[in-house]
């Protein structure tokens, strides 16, 4: 199931299949995705690159190879949190929205390109939004977004995952993260969702966007409301611009990081601590850039510590 707006931005709920059909399993192939019919509608935004061909041949166990910025891929991870948007729209939850209006997407075609994907988690709790990573080239969500997305509704918050527009820029992927949070806060009634203490999640170039957020707030990307973040929490990225009026940030990094070296998320977290932001960071032995949700190395359970730290400032 889905949702979406009419052209007067009205919330609108588009029902998928009736036969939502099963789990996946590690070992199915792209095309048990693409075909799901608990996926009708949306399915290509699930995966990374917009527009692109897939060989529909490719087993699940070779996700990694679709995602050139990114290591540490886990599909049994990947699976778990597709099989739990499977479970929601069997259960008659629309799992993915569309925040853009059919007039603006006939007005500028790529918007077609951008949704949000909820994973639910108790009634009223506050809200992340998760910005996935690569480069802006591709939206790396299988692996940087629904895995955290799971960790942070399983803990009882209400969590959505970013599908922004790729090859544009960053400028543009932050306008559609504006754009996002402002149609969560205007449909907060509707989505089950608390309006406050919201925060912004973002994993290399996504980073850069929830960032960029904490510091200008929706207003600095287009948006009226002028509404920031109560927390900004950041997987290695090299972005630099902040201000004494940032929220606190949650920062982690890997150790061999060669695209967002430790060195520099470092000289931020003093820039911020500097200008008296409270930090946590976390630097983890024996990674790379791009590691997701840590799962099975030494950053596993990362989430649920910047999960605690959101808390702090509820």
């Amino acid at each position: 199931m889905a949702a979406t707006q009419n052209n007067s931005g009205e919330l609108v709920q588009k029902t998928a299949a009736a036969d939502q059909g099963g789990h996946l399993k590690t070992e199915d192939r792209l095309r048990d995705v693409l075909r799901h019919p608990a996926f009708a509608g949306f399915a290509p935004l699930l995966l990374p690159w917009d527009g692109r061909s897939y060989d529909e041949n490719m087993r699940l166990s070779n996700f990694g190879a679709l995602l050139p910025y990114h290591s540490q891929v886990n599909t049994s991870v990947i699976v778990d949190s597709l099989n739990h948007m499977i479970d929601d729209v069997a259960g008659g939850r629309p799992v993915f929205y569309d925040f853009y209006t059919q007039a603006q997407k006939q007005e500028q075609a790529a918007k077609a390109f951008a949704g949000l994907f909820f994973f639910r988690g108790k009634p009223g709790a506050p809200f992340a939004v998760i910005a996935p990573g690569g480069g802006f080239s591709y939206v790396g969500s299988v692996h940087e977004g629904f895995p955290y997305a799971l960790e942070i509704s399983n803990r009882g918050y209400n969590a959505f995952v970013l599908k922004y527009r790729a090859g544009y820029g960053g400028e543009v992927a932050t306008q559609d993260m504006a754009a996002a949070i402002s149609y969560i806060l205007r449909n907060a009634d509707a989505l089950g969702v608390s309006p406050r203490h919201y925060s912004v999640w973002g994993s290399s170039a996504g980073a850069r966007m929830a960032a960029s957020i904490g510091t200008h707030g929706t207003s600095g990307f287009g948006r009226k409301d002028a509404s920031k973040p109560a927390v900004v929490v950041m997987a290695y990225t090299g972005h630099s611009d902040y201000s004494a009026e940032d929220p606190p940030t949650f920062v982690v990094v890997g150790e061999h990081d060669g695209i967002a070296p430790p060195s520099t998320m470092e000289r931020r977290v003093a820039a911020l601590r500097r200008a008296g932001v409270e930090v946590d960071y976390r630097k983890y032995k024996g990674l790379g850039h791009g590691f997701g949700s840590g799962a099975g190395t030494t950053a596993e359970g990362w989430v649920s510590e910047a999960v605690r730290f959101w808390e702090k400032f509820m």
